[in-house]
């Protein structure tokens, strides 16, 4: 039977429903639309050294989180991505409307296992065209919210042990269900009774036998770091293919965890040293040194002997010593620095996840309780001036975040809104996708780059305050611009 033809009709669009009464001949048939679009998951998962294969980016044109380059044969094509997906969740958590460099975090932080919930990217366009929230989209997809899993670090007491044993369920191979002492350490630790283990010491033990579960808990020694899970909630994770993996989890009684201290530049510098050396592991790791008192590092939180993991957020283990302070001293007056006990890494490293999977903000108090994170206060008195042009849009952080995306063309300076989220803080401030930022808090960016604004629009903590243009207007006026020129001496390693 030959298919329809004309503009914007396509075998995915369409489809057709037939009418008995009418024959199966009959030229005139019934055309709906077709259902309600359908996230993919997709389960990646590779091994050390490899990549996933696939790029994460944000476009001028099109909207949200795209999945680009998909290398042929790789992890990500073999696994079901393809090019132009939109990215909807990462490790069962909704991204859709997060920073893009957040989004990108999350994925690194992941190690060698990722869940992406994906739309293809037709679908993606015609569900916003349509105003369908994309949110409600992927919960429908789950049906019912899933309950975390919970990663438990336990330290062996001295009379009752760890506190905890296992069982196997049924005649299925790796499947275990806890058993507990009341009011021992397993319990104290976070886990439940009846709780199904997951993964013990960095390990999965879904192919285990008891025996061999059981010869791991006689190595283990003082503490074991365990991912459990109710049994209810296994049912769900498995019926929707999902894996339960450590970065999905709630930490419980972990003994270290990442800091990210939030810094201003006094005229003398930071007041500390970056050395790259050998950790007490053999590991080599860059250094954070001779905290200087009274210094901007010391008054954030800094302490001698910290490993540095971030700068801006963006990861320097990879990166040479020179590259780093370089960094630092490109970030301008405000930087912010995420770090960790040489022990913290090698607690982390040892288990296969990132040593910044679980991080503590360093929030510094002022007086009157007022609450800062190393950076200007926000500048209550500013004032919008009326000679500039474009609109101001000034609004607060709402519980899932200020409602927009930031996006910018690769290599290049300037920013524009790639996403709004609807009904978020920033619809009702009046901000449009394609909106090019000019101010950030009063600040002019037209010549910064996306992550130096990203970085500015954090500093103004839950207040924020947007000067931006529609992109004609903005082509076509004579708006002045800040260039910040200068160099760096990247020999000197004072900070």
């Amino acid at each position: 039977m030959p298919q329809p033809s004309g503009p914007g009709l396509t075998s995915r669009e369409l489809k057709f429903t037939f009418n008995p009464k009418e024959g199966i001949d009959n030229p005139l048939m019934v055309i709906t639309e077709e259902s309600t679009p359908r996230p993919r998951l997709c389960v990646l998962k590779k091994e050390e050294g490899q990549s996933y294969g696939f790029h994460l980016r944000l476009e001028w044109i099109q909207q949200g989180h795209i999945i680009r380059k998909v290398v042929s044969g790789g992890v990500a094509e073999r696994c079901g991505l393809e090019d132009g997906d939109r990215l909807l969740e990462v490790n069962n958590v909704y991204v859709a409307d997060a920073p893009h460099q957040e989004v990108a975090k999350r994925i690194r932080q992941s190690g060698h296992h990722l869940c992406l919930l994906v739309l293809d990217g037709d679908e993606y366009e015609r569900a916003l065209a349509r105003g369908q929230n994309l949110r409600d989209l992927t919960r429908a997809h789950k049906s019912e919210d899933l309950e975390p899993p919970r990663l438990c670090h336990i330290i062996r007491d001295p009379v009752s042990g760890l506190g905890i044993s296992f069982t196997p369920v049924g005649a299925e191979k790796g499947c275990f269900s806890v058993n507990l002492v009341a009011g021992g350490a397993a319990e104290k630790s976070g886990v439940r009774k009846a709780d199904r283990l997951v993964w013990m010491n960095g390990a999965t033990v879904s192919d285990l036998s008891h025996a061999a579960l059981s010869r791991m808990m006689k190595k283990c020694g003082n503490h074991i770091t365990i991912l459990v899970i109710d049994s209810e909630s296994e049912k769900k994770y498995a019926k929707l293919n999902m894996p339960i993996l450590p970065c999905m989890a709630v930490p419980h009684n972990l003994p270290y965890s990442s800091r990210k201290l939030h810094m201003d530049s006094a005229p003398e510098g930071y007041g500390f040293l970056l050395r790259f050396e050998k950790a007490a592991s053999g590991r080599t790791a860059h250094m954070l040194r001779n905290v200087d008192a009274g210094s901007p590092a010391e008054k954030a939180g800094m302490r001698d002997g910290e490993v540095l993991l971030e700068v801006n957020e963006e990861p320097v283990e990879s990166l040479l010593h020179d590259e780093i302070v370089k960094a630092v001293r490109e970030s301008g007056q405000h930087i912010s620095l995420t770090t960790i006990t040489p022990q913290g890494q090698e607690f982390y490293t040892q288990l296969g996840l990132s040593p910044d999977l679980f991080c503590e903000d360093e929030v510094i108090e002022l007086g009157g309780g007022e609450a800062v994170y190393g950076a200007e206060p926000y500048p209550q008195n500013a004032k919008c001036d009326p000679s500039k042009p474009g609109r101001v849009c000034s609004f607060q952080k709402g519980p899932l975040g200020f409602g927009f995306n930031l996006g910018c063309v690769p290599q290049r300076p300037g920013t524009f809104i790639s996403q709004v989220a609807p009904g978020g803080p920033g619809e009702k401030a009046g901000l449009n996708v394609g909106d090019v930022v000019v101010e950030v808090n009063w600040k002019n960016v037209e010549d910064q780059y996306l992550e130096d604004v990203m970085v500015l629009v954090k500093e103004g903590g839950q207040e924020l305050s947007l000067r931006v243009m529609d992109e004609v207007s903005y082509k076509m006026a004579d708006t002045p611009s800040v260039t910040n020129c200068g160099e760096v001496d990247t020999e000197d390693s004072r900070l």
